[in-house]
């Protein structure tokens, strides 16, 4: 069995080579953005292209979110450090960027009988009455599931598309073992 999987959100912290960023000046003159110092103390920001949003820190520091990829938030961060310059912010060295998180979603191909699986699986959650899926963080692991009776999943806490495919992978042969078990 395969699952298919596909990513739905990377999201990316990155520090700007930059010394700093003046953010009421970049809420005023720069479109797509909202800033409400009382509320949240950076400015989000909502590029068209690539299509994400980004918190932007004083500090430099930035958090990217709506990405399906990495070279996505590469490319993000470009766009932020070009729209910066239009406002005078210079940069004096390149940004360092890491993944914080990436969600995906995928089709196992075979029903769950989650009921069952919340007593099979140690390290899950299963309230139905409060939520539709089965919560399994991954023995070991950094890596959470939910799990729907349809078969489908989401993964999230991942850092890269290995990792993902590498904890499907041990999720289908728990699942398989669980059932031969039987």
């Amino acid at each position: 069995m395969v699952a298919k999987i596909k990513i739905e959100n990377v999201v990316a912290s990155a520090t700007l080579g930059v010394e700093k960023i003046p953010l009421e000046r970049a809420a005023s003159e720069l479109e797509g953005t909202e800033y409400n110092p009382e509320q949240f103390p950076g400015v989000i920001l909502r590029l068209d292209e690539p299509k994400i949003s980004a918190l932007l820190f004083s500090s430099g520091k930035i958090v990217c979110t709506g990405a399906k990829s990495k070279q996505m938030i590469l490319d993000a961060i470009h766009a932020i450090e070009k729209k910066l310059e239009t406002i005078g912010v210079k940069k004096f060295k390149e940004a360092e960027m890491e993944i914080q998180n990436i969600v995906a979603s995928g089709e196992l191909g075979m029903s769950l009988n989650l009921t069952e699986l919340a007593f099979e699986l140690e390290t899950s959650e299963y309230e139905p009455e409060q939520f539709p899926g089965l919560v399994y963080k991954m023995p070991f692991s950094h890596i959470t599931f939910l799990l729907f009776s349809t078969g489908k999943i989401v993964c999230t806490g991942a850092k890269n598309k290995k990792e993902i495919e590498d904890a499907v992978e041990e999720l289908i042969k728990t699942l398989k073992e669980l059932q031969e078990n039987k």
